[in-house]
């Protein structure tokens, strides 16, 4: 019997503490890593929040030290990471904790890579530093989007090129993930759907990859069904604690199953970050239909499931047809959560479209988009979703 079968390789490990009020245990987590100075790292918009003093009254409660570095960027850079390398270093620390948004875990992973990785990081590759040499990482996400939690990578600005690079190492995934629901319920509306749709992406376009992980594609395909059940009611009330807490879970899910990769979403997203400073899972939202109507033909069989999820009744239906209402269903899943239709409601100049298909073409994501794209693609693909 002919073997179709590839050869590859599955990783998928963390420890999660998941719960309501589990951030008051923080410093028996510290103890777990053998941390005695940590560093708190978050960002401005978070210091004078309900969240914020969850977890600064259990670090003050106990005779070990910490430090605060809060000022990471909405889209932290080389040099916001060297700043925060700089107090970690001076101050003896032995621990990172990144509290907050991916923004604030992606940087504290890049301090625990720069306390021990002292080049450019524009000349940064995994085999530069030796496994086992990083900083232990405690994250604790106060949104449910990203999953950077439970990941092994880190998005940051480089000096140089002022474009994103993603920094990987498998020494990044954090020791100790906390998700607290408890910590999200006091995130507006708005960003709770921001930060969802980007769970949201994170899930499809894993699913949509042609990639071989079937192990993902069932993690993806359940994060889309809690995402498509919770982020409404999340959105609606914020309070609601289970709404919440599902919706934690399914933006970890999405980053477990993009260990499998991404695709042409993400790749316009990330520029229309930093040209056009747009919050990272609203622009997914917002291209996301039009990258799904790019693929569709060739993903309409993970459209179709994607349609199933939303209404059961859409199993009977053939693909083709399934995979249209699937689109569908995205756009007014968008529009329920209050998340502009195109790209020029959202401020994007129209001028800088350019520009945008051609960072998107330099992005890595798309290799592994459900179709091949090209330049014009994107140029394509970027006019569309400004118009809407």
């Amino acid at each position: 019997m002919m073997n179709t079968l590839p050869n590859t390789q599955f990783s998928i490990p963390t420890t999660v503490r998941f719960g309501a009020g589990e951030i008051k245990k923080i410093r028996t987590f510290l103890d777990l890593v053998g941390s005695k100075n940590p560093l708190l790292m978050t960002d401005p918009g978070m210091v004078n929040t309900p969240a914020f003093k969850k977890i600064l009254a259990p670090l003050r409660d106990g005779s070990s030290d910490y430090g605060l570095f809060g000022d990471v960027l909405p889209n932290p850079t080389e040099d916001n990471i060297d700043d925060a390398t700089n107090q970690y270093l001076g101050n003896g620390h032995d621990c990172v904790i990144g509290f907050g948004g991916g923004s604030a875990l992606d940087a504290a992973k890049a301090v625990a890579l720069r306390a021990t990785y002292g080049g450019s990081l524009e000349g940064y590759s995994s085999d530069l530093v030796p496994r086992g040499t990083l900083p232990k990482i405690i994250a604790v996400p106060t949104t449910a989007g990203t999953g950077s939690e439970v990941g092994r990578a880190s998005v940051i600005v480089l000096r140089s090129t002022g474009k994103k690079a993603i920094l990987l190492h498998p020494d990044l995934m954090p020791a100790i993930a906390i998700i607290d629901p408890e910590l999200t319920v006091d995130l507006p509306p708005h960003l709770t759907a921001a930060t969802g749709m980007d769970a949201f992406t994170h899930c499809l376009e894993s699913l949509t990859s042609p990639e071989f992980h079937p192990v993902c594609d069932a993690i993806a395909v359940g994060g889309l069904e809690l995402t498509i059940k919770n982020l409404p009611v999340a959105y609606r009330d914020g309070k609601n604690l289970e709404a919440r807490g599902y919706m934690m879970i399914a933006a970890m899910m999405g980053a477990l199953a993009f260990q499998k990769d991404l695709g042409a979403a993400h790749s316009m997203a990330h520029p229309l970050s930093t040209i056009s400073g747009l919050h990272h899972g609203l622009a997914n939202a917002i291209v996301l239909p039009t990258v799904m109507e790019f693929n569709r033909e060739v993903a309409e069989h993970h459209y179709a499931k994607l349609a199933h999820l939303f209404n059961k009744e859409n199993v009977l239906k053939p693909d083709e047809e399934a995979s249209r209402i699937a689109i569908e269903k995205v756009r007014e899943l968008n529009k329920e959560l209050g998340i502009p239709s195109s790209l020029k409601e959202a401020g994007v100049q129209e001028s800088d479209l350019g520009p945008l298909a051609d960072q998107a073409i330099a992005d890595p994501c798309h290799a592994t988009n459900a179709r091949p794209c090209t330049l014009e693609d994107f140029q394509k693909l970027f006019s569309q979703a400004y118009s809407g």
